[in-house]
């Protein structure tokens, strides 16, 4: 844990995730002060059913530099995902899922795969991913389907783990996709799209042990597919 990091923003998209939240926090929270001299924990909770919002308001009370940000209704993970980067202050910005099936501390990793690579973007990928066949397969479909329309060829996508330069997301055309698997491939198409290095490193998966993703549910499949369309539209036409 000896890599050190001057500044760095995290964030964590929540939905429905009371039952993890505080032990992703916690754990990224302890990593941070060992590496980190100036550090921000984000909590988007994107319209959470659950006691998510209440849990995360805790959180929030036992270190002013954990924030909440509240969406009132659920707009999806892209939504999320923007509030996290455009609400983010330091140089550096990280992000994992809320659901607890990351590794905070191989942030140690993504920094030193930086500095070795002067890469902008430092994106996941699964050594092993905890999920069904199914969700695999699906995965596997879109990334070639992406591949295709942009050229844009990594191991994984959606990996639920990054690390940005803050200049990247001040720099690229404001991202666009609400609900839907779709924003994570927005935002790395319009890097590569922009000049961006984007490398990819290896990172641990745990099985979920609490929630439910939504990730695979039909009307988010269909309304990805609409907005990788229209991107490719819009880029044509730029």
């Amino acid at each position: 844990m000896a890599i050190k990091i001057n500044e760095l923003s995290v964030f964590f998209p929540a939905y429905n995730e009371e039952n993890s939240i505080v032990d992703v926090v916690k754990q990224a929270k302890k990593v941070l002060q060992e590496i980190v001299g100036n550090w921000e924990i984000l909590i988007i909770n994107d319209g959470s059913k659950d006691k998510t919002l209440e849990v995360a308001k805790k959180l929030a009370k036992t270190d002013k530099r954990i924030k909440v940000i509240h969406h009132t209704i659920n707009r999806g993970y892209g939504a999320a995902f923007k509030s996290g980067f455009y609400n983010a202050k330091y140089d550096w910005i990280a992000f994992t899922d809320a659901d607890g099936q990351f590794d905070f501390s191989e942030i140690t990793d993504f920094i030193k795969k930086q500095r070795q690579t002067e890469a902008d973007v430092v994106i996941g990928y699964y050594k092993k991913r905890k999920v069904s066949k199914f969700k695999i397969v699906t995965s596997k479909i879109w990334e070639l389907v992406v591949f295709l329309l942009f050229s844009l060829k990594v191991k994984d996508i959606d990996c639920g783990f990054k690390f940005v330069r803050k200049t990247v997301i001040d720099t690229i055309p404001k991202l666009e996709s609400e609900r839907g698997a779709f924003i994570s491939s927005e935002f790395l198409v319009k890097a590569k799209t922009a000049g961006f290095k984007i490398v990819e490193i290896p990172v641990t998966h745990f099985a979920r042990k609490a929630g439910t993703g939504t990730g695979r549910h039909l009307n988010v499949i269909l309304k990805s597919f609409i907005d990788l369309l229209k991107l490719r539209i819009k880029l044509w036409l730029a």
